[in-house]
C-alpha cells in the first residue's frame, strides 16, 4: 500500500467523481483509476461502486476513508519535520530523551523515517543530562528533548504527551500482608530516596509536591542513584532491634520501564502503586520559534 494510493482514494471518495479527482491531484484520469484499483486489490475489498452515472463509496469503502485519511494527515504534518530542517539548512534532527524512554524513542523514530519527506533526514541522539535538556533546546544544541514534568522555561515550548503511571518501593518485610496499594501518607516517617537536585529536578520536584499534597514533608534521605542500586539499598535494609522505629528502611518513587516490578529478581523489595494513583507527565520539548505543523507532526510521533 502507497500513499499515492490513498491520496487517490481520498481524493475521489471526496468528489465522487474520477475525473474531478483527477484535475485535483493534476494527473490524468486513467492514473488515478488504476491506482484506486491497485488499492483494492490488495486489501481485497471493493472500495467505491462504479457506474457510467455515478460514484459511490461502499460500506468498506466508507469505514477505509476515515483510516485513510488520518494516515495521509499524519504523512502531511510529519513531512512538515523535514521541511522544517531543510529550511534551517540542516539535514538531522538531534534527539535528547531521558533514562527509560528507549521503547517510546524506537518507535517515534521509526515512525518519522518511514514516512516520505522525512526519509533524507538523519536523527542524531544526543545524550544531555536530564537537567540540561530543556536548556540545550533553548540554546539550538538540541532539536526534541523529551523529559518527565518538564518545566515551562523561556525559549522553549512545553507540550505534554503521556502519563506515566508511579509506583513506590519499600522494603518487603516492612509489609505485614501484601496491599495493592499504598497511601503515601503512611510512608511519612521513612527517609524518601529521590534523583538530586542535580540529577533530575524535575522528576524531583514533582514526587515532593506529590507529597505535600498527601499531607506531609518527606524526610529526605540520600539521593537515589540508578534504579537497581537504589531498590537493592532499599531491600538491604533491616527492621530496627526495638519498636522504636522502622530501623534504616527508606523508600523511593518509580517510573516509566521501572515500574515493571523489578521484584521479580529482587524479592526484598516490594513494588506498589499509590492510592490515589500517581502518574507524572512525559513532555515534548522543543524551540518556541517552531512552526505549528513541525511540533504537530512531531507530537503525533512521540505520544504513540
Amino acid at each position: 500500500m502507497e500513499l499515492r494510493q490513498l491520496r487517490c482514494f481520498v481524493t475521489v471518495a471526496e468528489e465522487l467523481h474520477f475525473g474531478r479527482a483527477a484535475e485535483r491531484l493534476h494527473v490524468v484520469q486513467p492514473a488515478v483509476s488504476q491506482q484506486v484499483a491497485r488499492l483494492e486489490r490488495e486489501l481485497g475489498v471493493r472500495l467505491l461502486d462504479r457506474s457510467s452515472r455515478r460514484v459511490r463509496l461502499t460500506v468498506e469503502g466508507a469505514r477505509m476513508l476515515v483510516e485513510a485519511r488520518a494516515v495521509l494527515a499524519a504523512a502531511d504534518r510529519t513531512s512538515a519535520v523535514a521541511a522544517e530542517l531543510v529550511a534551517a539548512g540542516r539535514s538531522t534532527m538531534r534527539v535528547s530523551a531521558s533514562p527509560g524512554l528507549g521503547p517510546r524513542l524506537e518507535r517515534a523514530l521509526r515512525e518519522l523515517r518511514e514516512t516520505p519527506g522525512q526519509r533524507e533526514v538523519a536523527v542524531e541522539l544526543v545524550s544531555v543530562r536530564i537537567p540540561d535538556q530543556v536548556a540545550a533546546v533553548a540554546r539550538g544544541e538540541v532539536d526534541v528533548a523529551l523529559v518527565r514534568a518538564a518545566r515551562p522555561s523561556a525559549g522553549v515550548r512545553v507540550v505534554e504527551l503521556w502519563r506515566e503511571p508511579l509506583r513506590v518501593a519499600i522494603p518487603a518485610w516492612l509489609e505485614t500482608a501484601p496491599r495493592p496499594a499504598v497511601d503515601l501518607a503512611a510512608l511519612a516517617r521513612l527517609p524518601l530516596r529521590i534523583p538530586s537536585e542535580a540529577c533530575d529536578p524535575f522528576f524531583r520536584a514533582f514526587v515532593l509536591r506529590a507529597c505535600w499534597s498527601a499531607g506531609f514533608e518527606p524526610r529526605l534521605g540520600r539521593p537515589s542513584g540508578s534504579v537497581q542500586d537504589t531498590l537493592v539499598e532499599i531491600g538491604a535494609a533491616r527492621p530496627a532491634a526495638t519498636a522504636e522505629g522502622p530501623g534504616d528502611a527508606t523508600w523511593t518513587v518509580l517510573h516509566g520501564e521501572a515500574t515493571r516490578d523489578p521484584a521479580a529478581w529482587l524479592r526484598s523489595v516490594a513494588i506498589r502503586p499509590t492510592d490515589p494513583p500517581l502518574d507524572v507527565p512525559g513532555c515534548l520539548v522543543v524551540a518556541e520559534t517552531r512552526p505549528p505543523s513541525c511540533v504537530e507532526a512531531l507530537a503525533a510521533a512521540f505520544a504513540a
